[in-house]
């Protein structure tokens, strides 16, 4: 097959190359994907797991990616749940060969049947986004109808998640991004917006019973003033630097989740959730996709069958 492949871990991005590859294996709970398209996080070729397996061994040459729609291909033996020929979308395991390629290996357990009314393309854009945004708010976060939340970084991919998904539990949202973005989180629901560039953006929020941070740096360690007694903040970009006197603060790494993953597609079906696409690539472009991609709107899919 042909797939996307890193062999240098000190040339990472830059040594990407598009090559044949094994035909991935598919063990015990494992279903093999055709892949028809996939999408990446751009920084997760500097992640330890991208270059390890689970026993710690190296794994070069690797294959990025992790979000996946297709059909099912194949089955291993003892598999159940899927069958061949199904359309299916998820989020793949972090320790194995990913999706930039035109079959990956995958737990059943990490995919969800993909209605036949959803396109792949936008479908790819769902996975990451659509569960780091679920898990931050409602699992890590407890947000609740009523409540308000502060969504750094509301533009980017997991933002306008998180934004749609506040506003349709009924919280208040406010978003922060840069102005040329104002308008594009107004409409995803956000009530207010906050520039990030400008001064004193955390007296102009106020108190927040929850923030959703994507940024990291300097905005997550301010946004520490903003939290009311009993408040969470959850990031996704790094450690908190400190713990609020009052409440708590935390990081996390999204997990793959068959059922939150049903919930977001339903969402997607109904129209209350559409994932942010950026640039659309075929595979053999997809090495000078993964350069390109910082700094660019929307997530990049890779259109591979």
């Amino acid at each position: 097959m042909r797939a996307t492949r890193a062999h240098d871990r000190d040339a990472a991005v830059d040594g990407l190359v598009v090559e044949d590859a094994p035909y991935p294996f598919a063990g015990e709970g494992d279903v093999v994907v055709r892949v028809h398209a996939a999408s990446f996080t751009p920084d997760e070729l500097t992640w330890p797991a991208t270059w390890l397996d689970r026993g710690g061994r190296d794994r070069a040459p690797v294959i990025p990616g992790h979000e996946v729609s297709g059909e099912v291909a194949d089955l291993a033996v003892g598999t159940t749940g899927l069958s061949v020929g199904q359309r299916v979308v998820g989020l793949t395991d972090w320790s194995r060969d990913g999706t930039l390629a035109e079959y990956v290996a995958v737990e059943a357990r990490n995919l969800a049947p993909l209605p036949a009314g959803i396109d792949h393309v936008r479908a790819a854009a769902l996975p990451m986004p659509g569960l780091t945004a679920w898990q931050g708010l409602f699992v890590h976060g407890g947000l609740q109808s009523g409540q308000s939340v502060l969504v750094h970084g509301a533009a980017g991919g997991v933002g306008t998640a998180a934004t749609q998904l506040a506003r349709e539990a009924g919280a208040r949202v406010i978003g922060t991004g840069r102005t040329r973005n104002r308008e594009q989180v107004l409409e995803l629901g956000a009530e207010d917006f906050l520039d990030l560039g400008e001064p004193g953006w955390e007296r102009a929020v106020g108190s927040v019973d929850l923030v959703f941070d994507a940024v990291g740096g300097g905005v997550l360690a301010r946004s520490i003033a903003v939290l009311r007694a009993g408040a969470t903040l959850v990031t996704i970009a790094q450690p908190p630097p400190v713990q609020p006197e009052n409440g708590r603060a935390l990081y996390f790494i999204v997990e793959p989740d068959r059922h939150h993953l049903l919930d977001i597609i339903g969402r997607h079906r109904r129209g209350r959730l559409s994932p942010s696409v950026g640039a659309v690539h075929p595979l053999e472009r997809a090495p000078e996709a993964f350069r390109a991609k910082r700094g660019t709107g929307g997530k990049t899919v890779i259109r591979v069958a």
